[in-house]
């Protein structure tokens, strides 16, 4: 649940040790309003020789109190801790940029370096941000470590000031030879949203020094989580990712499990409570299984993952050493899949790792929602079909006219010859007859009408080709299996093209698995299943996505009972590959 998030996040912030040259006022709960009620509190900073940390926090300070403070630190050329989080409480938003203004000036005018800034848990909004801009982009924060602004309302605008900030910080302590080193940032519960974070994705890229990033419950979507994952490929030194509670759906969580491949020294990845669905739980699995060599926690609870998604992510921390804990509950497995799921990690030697179950929401059911948005989108499909047949009725209308006009002029013209068939008519409406009428060079004709660059697009083209697929006509087999090479070399060949979305859209399309695109499947037939057993056979294929074809080729699946020989022949071939491999 989101709390787990929270928690994970209350406890690294609480990971702050008793600094050696620190002075503490933390949870005293006093109300400082102005300059003579902190006098006691200025003059032992003063005197303080080697003042290194001071700990404000659990006390609200009014902006006279805290210019008073700011003064006494102006002399601390030492100072590198600043904790304060949680010293603006009953105050009026308008009093706490100037407060922080006049604090940030004092570690500037002291010629401070900090390590740490610890903001968290004060509500100043945006203009809490502009409150230490200039702080941050100063040389007081060439050397900061650790900026922790956990759950102070930042939103979109604060997010975005403070990106452009910590950018010039960088560009700033580049030119002078020693970059922004920025190695821990928690912004948790700041309502940051795409905007905020995609603006903050850019700061993080720049950076490429950060060792753990907590950013739970900031209402951010898909396009924000990719920005996030794009910006995460660029830290190899990243152990710790938290975005609990956020929203990630299917094409965020590819994002990031693709990401997750470029990173060989995360420990801790919390994406509980980020709806990332099967498919998204798939992609994270294959990119478990090919690195993550440290894995210690590994957290996708409540994301609508169903039982044979599950299964492969429990698969997939196999030879994980330092493994501790899998947590897959809140999701859909139902009670077969969660005994299914702790048989599972019972045979890999990591029952005990696996967290509760407890709270699974049991195998997912068709309601009346999804047949009601099927029936909305078979009525589209039925309006595009009315307006294709009016559009044709249109061109044959005009074609008559043309002949009309054109007798006029001619007294007789020759029939006109057959149109020769070409590949997107082929694309169409498949048949082995247009496929060889296509000639020699028919693999490439179709290529040419593929998008390969497009997953979805590519697996589409696959099941239409193969479709035709004739194990007993050796001259179409031959045809299929050509064109299939020629389109799926290309594809794999693109390094931007994402080859598990491939195999996510040809397991949504056989039926096998659900997709929230609500994508509706293709009749199977054998062929689909013997041109893809070719296809696996070939060097072009990636390995690592054997395992997922064979995990759902393993399971009960009514949608591939008319093809139980194709499929039994599919399913030892992906045995063989993946221990030859």
């Amino acid at each position: 649940m989101a709390s787990d998030g929270v928690a994970q996040l209350v406890d690294s912030l609480a990971k702050t040790q008793v600094t050696e040259g620190e002075l503490s006022y933390k949870g005293q709960g006093c109300k400082f309003d102005n300059a003579e009620s902190v006098e006691n509190m200025v003059k032992e900073i003063q005197e303080f020789k080697g003042l290194k940390a001071l700990r404000l926090e659990g006390n609200t300070y009014g902006v006279e109190a805290a210019q008073a403070i700011a003064k006494a630190l102006e002399t601390k050329t030492e100072f590198k801790y600043c904790y304060w989080s949680d010293m603006f409480t009953g105050r009026l938003r308008s009093e706490i940029p100037p407060a922080l203004n006049s604090l940030g000036a004092a570690l500037m005018t002291a010629g401070a370096r900090l390590t740490v800034l610890d903001l968290s848990d004060n509500a100043f909004g945006p203009d809490g941000v502009k409150g230490i801009e200039k702080l941050l982009k100063s040389t007081a924060c060439h050397t900061l470590q650790e900026l922790r602004l956990n759950n102070c309302g930042m939103g979109i605008g604060g997010g975005k000031i403070l990106a452009a900030a910590l950018m010039e910080c960088y560009k700033q302590s580049s030119a002078q030879g020693s970059p922004l080193g920025l190695k821990v940032f928690i912004a948790g519960r700041n309502r940051l949203e795409n905007d905020g974070a995609t603006a903050l994705a850019q700061a993080f890229q720049l950076m490429g020094s950060l060792e753990e990033v907590h950013m739970p419950q900031n209402g951010i979507n898909h396009a924000g989580v990719t920005a996030l994952a794009t910006a995460m490929q660029h830290n190899p030194q990243l152990r710790v990712l938290n975005l609990n509670d956020n929203t990630f759906t299917k094409k965020g969580a590819i994002a990031m499990a693709q990401a997750l491949k470029h990173l060989r020294n995360v420990q801790v990845i919390n994406f509980g409570d980020c709806l990332v669905r099967s498919e998204g739980a798939i992609a994270i699995a294959e990119a478990v299984t090919e690195g993550l060599p440290i894995l210690k926690e590994l957290n996708l609870s409540f994301g609508e993952i169903t039982e044979e998604a599950a299964l492969l992510v429990a698969q997939s921390v196999e030879g994980k050493a330092t493994l501790e804990k899998l947590d897959l509950n809140g999701n859909c497995i139902g009670v077969g899949g969660c005994d299914a799921l702790r048989e599972v990690m019972e045979g890999l030697n990591m029952g005990n790792r696996l967290g509760t179950l407890s709270d699974d929401e049991g195998e997912p059911e068709d309601d009346d929602d999804d047949e009601e948005e099927d029936e909305e989108e078979e009525e589209d499909e039925d309006d595009d079909d009315e307006e294709e047949e009016d559009d044709e009725e249109e061109e044959e209308e005009d074609e008559e006219e043309d002949e009309e006009e054109e007798s006029s002029v001619k007294v007789s013209t020759p029939p006109s010859a057959p149109r020769p068939p070409d590949a997107a008519s082929f694309l169409c409406f498949p048949s082995p007859d247009k496929l060889l009428k296509l000639g020699t060079k028919r693999a490439v004709l179709i290529e040419q009408q593929v998008d390969v660059a497009d997953a979805f697009k590519t697996a589409e083209a696959f099941l239409k080709i193969s479709s035709v697929y004739k194990e007993e006509d050796e001259e179409v087999k031959s045809a299929v299996l050509d064109s299939i090479d020629t389109v799926l070399r290309k594809a794999f060949a693109n390094p931007s093209f994402q080859g598990f979305s491939f195999v996510s859209s040809l397991l949504v399309m056989l039926g096998l698995l659900k997709s929230e695109d609500k994508v509706k499947p293709v009749c199977v037939v054998p062929g689909h299943l013997q041109a893809l057993e070719y296809a696996v056979r070939q060097e072009y294929f990636p390995q690592e996505h054997i395992a997922v074809l064979e995990a759902f080729m393993s399971r009960h699946s009514q949608a591939l009972e008319p093809c139980a020989g194709a499929r039994n022949r599919l399913k030892l071939t992906l045995e063989r590959v993946r221990h030859e491999s």
